[in-house]
């Protein structure tokens, strides 16, 4: 029985940690969409040098790596969202 109230004393405590949460969640998840396009896109410049005639082919690719990644991203902060505004 004595675990009720300490259950009840620790949610204000973590109320309080939702906004480091979402600065957390939002932070990392920039730094990975940015990491992950840098390299997409200097795998692109190195292929581009190696073969130019595949520039063509490979653009559409590319764009669409860079969309799919910035969607993670994406769903990442409206996840943050949810979760300072809900919770």
């Amino acid at each position: 029985m004595d675990t009720v109230p300490a259950v009840a004393n620790l949610i204000p405590a973590v109320v309080n940690l939702i906004p480091l949460a979402f600065g957390l969640i939002v932070a990392f998840g920039a730094a990975g969409a940015a990491i992950g396009i840098a390299l997409v896109g200097s795998k692109y410049i190195e292929s581009s040098a190696r073969q130019p005639e595949m520039m063509d082919k490979l653009l559409g690719k590319v764009i669409l790596l860079a969309g799919l990644i910035d969607a993670a991203f994406i769903i990442g902060v409206a996840v943050a969202f949810a979760l300072l505004f809900i919770a």
